[in-house]
Formats: C-alpha cells, sequence, structure tokens
C-alpha cells in the first residue's frame, strides 16, 4: 500500500523524531524492507495489571492517510476491556476524533492512557469489561497472567535497552593554577645607562684656607661608578706652600679627563731675574728705604 509523497516525507520525519527523543515508555520499529512497516512498543504503566509487560502495535496505513487515521491493532495478547481477542482496538482517536495533524505518536500515547484508564462502558472483549465492574481484583490478577506469559520478556526489546544504556562520561579535568613567583624570589632588575647620557658627575670639595693660599679642587664620581671607594676620590695632592703671588692662582681641572690636575700657568713678575732668590729680594727692598 502506497501513501501520497507529502504524507510520506511526513511519516518519515515523525519516526526520525520518535526513534531520537521518545515519549516515556514509547518505542517504535522499524523495518528494512518498507518504511511503512511500522510497530509501536508500549511499555505496561506502572501501579496497572500491565507493568512489566512491553505490547507491541501494528499500524497499516491507507491511501488517505493523514486525512484517515491508520489501522492499528495490538499483536501482543492482552486482557482488556477494550481491545478484542483479535487485537483491535476500541478508542475515540482512531475513529471520530481524530484529527489529520495527529501521527503515530499521539495515537501511542492515547494507548497507553487507556491502559492506565479502561473504559469498560465501550468494551469489546465483554469478559473483561464484565469482570471489571464487578470485581475490580479478579480483573487485575487475570490481566496479570495475561501480562507475565505472553508480554513479559526476559530482558527488555532492544528499542529500550539503547535508550536505558548509560554511557559513563570522564570527569573534567580540574583547571590548572598558575602561581606566579613572589617578588622577594624574583632577581633585581638591571638599570643599563641610557645610550648618550653623562653617567660622570663631578663635585667641588672647597679645602680650608690657609694664611697664603686658597684654592678649590674638583672631583667626579667616575671611580664610584667603577666600584672604587668614596676614599679614593677624595684624595688629593698637598700643593707644596708658596710664597710668590703664584700661589693664589688655582689649578686648572682639565674637563677632558676627570681628576687630572693641568699644572698652573707660571705667574712670575715682570722684571725678576731668573736665577734670584727670594732672600736676595728682600735684602734689596731694605736698602731702599
Amino acid at each position: 500500500m502506497s501513501i501520497p509523497y507529502a504524507a510520506l516525507r511526513r511519516l518519515m520525519r515523525e519516526l526520525k523524531e520518535l526513534r531520537t527523543n521518545p515519549p516515556e515508555g514509547i518505542r517504535v520499529q522499524l523495518s528494512e524492507e518498507s518504511v511503512l512497516d511500522v510497530v509501536g512498543i508500549v511499555e505496561g504503566p506502572e501501579g496497572t495489571p500491565y507493568q512489566g509487560g512491553y505490547f507491541r502495535v501494528k499500524f497499516d496505513f491507507t491511501e488517505e492517510f493523514p486525512a484517515a487515521p491508520p489501522k492499528c491493532r495490538f499483536i501482543t495478547k492482552i486482557f482488556h476491556p477494550n481491545v478484542s481477542s483479535a487485537g483491535e482496538i476500541c478508542v475515540n482517536t482512531l475513529k471520530k476524533d481524530w484529527k489529520s495533524s495527529y501521527g503515530i505518536g499521539h495515537i501511542l500515547v492515547t494507548i497507553k492512557c487507556l491502559l492506565i484508564y479502561p473504559n469498560p462502558d465501550s468494551a469489546l472483549d465483554e469478559e473483561a469489561g464484565k469482570l471489571l465492574q464487578e470485581n475490580y481484583e479478579s480483573y487485575c490478577e487475570r490481566a496479570k497472567l495475561i501480562t507475565s506469559v505472553h508480554a513479559t520478556p526476559k530482558v527488555p526489546p532492544p528499542e529500550f535497552a539503547a535508550q536505558t544504556t548509560q554511557v559513563e562520561v570522564p570527569d573534567a579535568p580540574a583547571p590548572i593554577v598558575a602561581s606566579l613567583p613572589s617578588a622577594s624570589s624574583l632577581p633585581p632588575p638591571v638599570v643599563s645607562p641610557q645610550k648618550g647620557a653623562n653617567t660622570i658627575a663631578t663635585i667641588t670639595i672647597p679645602l680650608q684656607q690657609s694664611a697664603s693660599n686658597t684654592f678649590s679642587v674638583s672631583s667626579s664620581l667616575a671611580s664610584l661608578a667603577k666600584g672604587g671607594s668614596e676614599k679614593e676620590t677624595d684624595r688629593h695632592v698637598s700643593p707644596a706652600p708658596l710664597g710668590t703671588a703664584d700661589s693664589n692662582v688655582a689649578p686648572v681641572i682639565n674637563p677632558g679627563s676627570v681628576g687630572s690636575v693641568v699644572s698652573p700657568a707660571k705667574a712670575v713678575k715682570r722684571g725678576a731675574a731668573p736665577g734670584v732668590t727670594v732672600g736676595e729680594k728682600r735684602k734689596k727692598a731694605l736698602k731702599r728705604l
């Protein structure tokens, strides 16, 4: 039996959804030969005499689907007022209450609800309907017996086993926390002098004034930068005592070489003959007086 192409596409989408995201206690079994060979499996609801059983429902589609409902029947024996001995199902959803928007999933959920709330007023199985109204305990015992014999397998159907199989997922790895070294454990920073910068500082140290001369000597901190001590920079050559006027001439510091002293220029008075001593000059001055 064939159905319209649009209905076939809709049926395939619904079957795919039922396989990936089925309702609770509802599964579908497909055939590799034909997409229209569909069997639904309903798990017996808890708290009912059908608990523990798995009931198969066969679907037969017609050319009028989805405008008309498919034909459904139980292929698993069950003791129920609304199910005949041949497996025919009496439910309004498959008759006057059918809508074209309904599908296979809606039908299977309705059948599951029928197992929970049977309707003895429209019974296809008169014995089951009468027993349900007169003696509920006897009805439950009979329904449980039929369920255990015909609907309870040793292992659940593979469609349910595939859904209940638990896959162990490894725990997520703990986040890696990088510890930064403390400031005390870090090596001291190395400061390099900038290119072109003058790293030599010059200071002027005034010496004590004497009665006959006064002069200043410039010193630098270049030796300190090279690792020298402070005493080495303060060490100067003591000038020899001078009695002439050239003692007032301060020594000149050569700016090109730090710490080097250039000999003072000669400041000998004009007219003083070379080789004349200081004592002779004083004698001549006293005679003039």
